[in-house]
């Protein structure tokens, strides 16, 4: 299976800023590739999404949300909510080993394969395998210093690659 990364989501100061590291790793010890991108901005860059788990299905899982977005005309929140619906009743989709961050100026969600969409607290959310490490880092970050969400987001995620090694540091910000 391939797996593990990082992804952290950081909204300060009118700012929401989402990244993520660009690890694939398969099994418990090979890297097989150092630069993916598992950050991306959807609905004509108006909202940013960020996944863990599973590649390809978190690939399902992004298109999913994404076909969601379109319909409900880029309501975050009612996009995310109906994804999780089909996810907790689709035979298929329960399957789904993946976890979205999903973002846009005003809100940040988790969207998780067991139906839930959650609001963080604080502003700030991580999910993989990397991310208690990125979330205390931000939640630091955020309490100690003046710096804005991407400048959180970068430095939080280079902190999770020096201690998980399923995390590296070739780290893609998105800021809207």
């Amino acid at each position: 299976m391939f797996s593990a990364t990082t992804i952290v989501a950081v909204r300060r100061n009118g700012q929401t800023a989402i990244g993520g590291d660009g690890q694939v790793t398969f099994g418990e010890n090979t890297i097989m590739k150092s630069t993916a991108q598992k950050v991306k901005t959807v609905y004509s860059g108006k909202v940013a999404v960020g996944f863990a788990g599973s590649v390809a299905d978190a690939f399902e899982l992004s298109e999913k949300f994404e076909a969601k977005l379109e319909q409900y005309s880029g309501n975050l929140s009612r996009a995310a909510i109906e994804l999780a619906k089909d996810w907790r009743n689709d035979r298929g989709l329960r399957k789904l080993d993946a976890l979205l961050i999903a973002a846009d100026k005003e809100t940040i969600l988790v969207i998780s394969g067991g139906g839930e969409v959650i609001e963080p607290e604080e502003g700030v959310t991580s999910i993989g395998s990397g991310s208690m490490y990125a979330m205390a880092a931000a939640r630091a970050l955020i309490r100690h210093s003046d710096m804005n969400a991407a400048d959180i987001v970068r430095e939080s995620l280079k902190i999770a690659s020096e201690i998980c090694v399923y995390t590296n540091d070739n780290i893609k910000v998105i800021t809207l």
